[in-house]
């Protein structure tokens, strides 16, 4: 319907044109949705956006553009509102014909072509793999799957990627961490790191070292702690002490210092692997930090840096002048010791994406690294690069709530609920749902007895229920000997206001799909599924499907059927199921 009102206007402006009182189209036409209904179904601004460009009175542009319309069975009337604001009310005709659509289009309904043509580099996730996903990452993750299926149902084509941080320091506390636990089961008594990983997870990791070596690498306590400062509850520096301990462990361990790293690595990246599968969220790429140092990227896109000015030496490190492009500061890319920082590695990563040849790149990061934006985009500038190719949207933590209390929770002392604890909890479903509820950038707060609970409160449920109910009714029909024949059905008799309002909620359905994917905000949809609910429960309450009027009852079947594929298309694109029975 929006298309066609589209071409409406088009045709319109096209006729202006050659009367001389326009010189152009525009290069977009807003067409939306109106909230109130005594403003019609749709409104343009198209008016007051020409007027400014053609300086010329808004309300007369307007009434000129109405006037130009050709006629058509789908606009029962046109209005001019407030500056100069077309509102378009549709007519009952147009109305029903969304399910000739919805029949014609079936799983493709919603579908554009918007974005054809256009590539994405999507990146989400991307948690260090120094520990299993919690409940902050699968926000994350529900979130990127589903702004990739959205920009795929608009025509884009999506590539998922996961930045794996397996270099640096992260990693080396993550290998000391599974060293002190195989030394305590090597049947050493030391004393565990104030700053190393303290989850089970790392015992487990421990155990499976310990059962493919044994003791070949245990070391005592008087060895391991050799020229080691104090530890911070021991009036020492924490930092210092994992530091000093990370140095003294390579030195002990020799090549059993990366046969530990790989093991812990790969167990705890399979976990992830699996947990996000299992979550419905996959990725075609998987990028290794550890192949930009090795293929000796990162120290390429410094050094181009360096030639180009942007570099500079103090205090025997290197700094890139960041605030030139906008920056709080200047950032360190280069150690004193030598060593490449974060920073590099993320400038090196960001110019080999460029280099791939996307349109766009998308990077979904937790809200804790805004810090970042403003350096990145600067290492993109100063690389030649085309900084607004890049946008990086923001996922604030979500809080976990039982029984009115909020759950506690600290990722280094290991005290923190797992996305898999969570799915197990909730299930994937209300996981999925429940966690792109709310803008992305929100705070958001998952009541888990909320979603756990079989009730109209719990808006997964609800829409699921709306589902099931359709299904209910089909199978009723089935049972009963009737035949549906939606070929047959005369829609001119859906002329209840629950069926009214039931068709108008389909129409919107495409520019639901839209807005949604072009604004990166999947609680469009969500909102939109609950509304359509909202209308099914209703009209189902109100009015029987299976009756003796033959073509009545095939009118109205042929309505719940298009209710129902609507239901499927928007589940499936937020990752939920669409049960057939609760």
């Amino acid at each position: 319907m929006k298309e066609q009102l589209q071409d409406l206007l088009i045709k319109s402006l096209r006729d202006l044109i050659d009367q001389g009182q326009l010189s152009e189209l525009p290069s977009k036409i807003r067409l939306d949705h109106t909230k109130d209904k005594t403003h019609g179904d749709y409104a343009t601004n198209i008016a007051l956006v020409l007027a400014k460009q053609t300086k010329s009175d808004p309300k007369k542009l307007a009434q000129s553009i109405v006037d130009q319309l050709e006629v058509s069975e789908l606009v029962k009337k046109t209005e001019i509102a407030g500056p100069g604001f077309i509102n378009f009310f549709l007519s009952d005709e147009s109305s029903s014909a969304v399910i000739n659509d919805i029949i014609d289009s079936g799983d493709s309904y919603g579908m554009s072509t918007i974005g054809s043509g256009k590539s994405v580099l999507l990146e989400f996730v991307s948690a260090n793999p120094t520990g299993p996903l919690h409940v902050g990452h699968g926000r994350g993750a529900a979130y990127g799957a589903t702004i990739s299926n959205l920009l795929r149902a608009v025509g884009f084509k999506v590539d998922n990627e996961y930045y794996v941080n397996d270099a640096g320091r992260q990693m080396d506390i993550l290998t000391v961490s599974i060293f002190f636990r195989y030394l305590t089961l090597s049947g050493e008594k030391l004393r565990f790191p104030d700053n190393g990983y303290q989850g089970n997870y790392i015992k487990d990791i421990a155990e499976s070292v310990f059962k493919k070596y044994g003791d070949r690498w245990r070391k005592s306590s008087s060895e391991v702690y050799k020229d080691v400062c104090k530890d911070s509850q021991q009036g020492g520096d924490k930092e210092s002490h994992i530091d000093e301990l990370i140095v003294r462990s390579r030195q002990l361990l020799g090549e059993g210092y990366e046969a530990i790293f790989r093991i812990g690595i790969d167990s705890i990246l399979d976990g992830i692997k699996s947990d996000l599968a299992e979550f419905g969220v996959n990725f075609e790429k998987w990028f290794l930090e550890q192949s930009l140092i090795d293929n000796g990227l990162a120290k390429i896109s410094v050094d181009k840096l360096q030639e180009s000015g942007h570099i500079y030496a103090k205090d025997g490190a290197l700094w890139f002048n960041t605030t030139e492009y906008g920056d709080e500061k200047d950032r360190v890319v280069v150690r004193d010791n030598g060593i490449h920082t974060y920073f590099a590695s993320d400038i090196a990563y960001h110019l080999e994406k460029f280099e791939r040849g996307y349109d766009k790149l998308i990077n979904i990061w937790g809200a804790d690294h805004h810090g970042y934006i403003a350096r990145v985009k600067a290492s993109i500038a100063a690389l030649n690069h085309d900084p607004n190719k890049l946008e990086i949207l923001l996922v604030q933590f979500a809080n976990l709530y039982r029984g009115g209390k909020k759950v506690q929770m600290s990722t280094r002392s290991g005290s923190f609920v797992t996305l898999e604890e969570l799915r197990n909890e909730v299930g994937n479903d209300a996981a999925r749902f429940f966690y792109i509820l709310r803008k992305s950038e929100q705070h958001m707060d998952f009541d888990l007895d909320l979603a756990k609970s079989k009730t109209n409160e719990n808006p997964v449920f609800y829409i699921q229920y709306a589902h099931a109910r359709i299904c209910s009714v089909f199978k009723q029909a089935v049972e009963k000997g009737i035949k549906f024949e939606s070929q047959e059905a005369d829609l001119s008799l859906l002329t209840e206001d629950s069926e009214k309002a039931l068709l108008k909620e389909l129409s919107r359905y495409k520019s639901v799909i839209e807005s949604s994917a072009l604004q990166y905000e999947p609680h469009q949809l969500a909102y939109y599924l609950r509304e359509l609910a909202t209308h099914f429960h209703s009209y189902y309450n109100i009015c029987p499907f299976l009756i003796d009027d033959k073509k009545l009852s095939q009118a109205r079947l042929s309505l719940i059927s298009v209710t129902k594929q609507v239901f499927v298309n928007g589940l499936n694109i937020l990752g939920v199921s669409a049960p057939e029975s609760m």
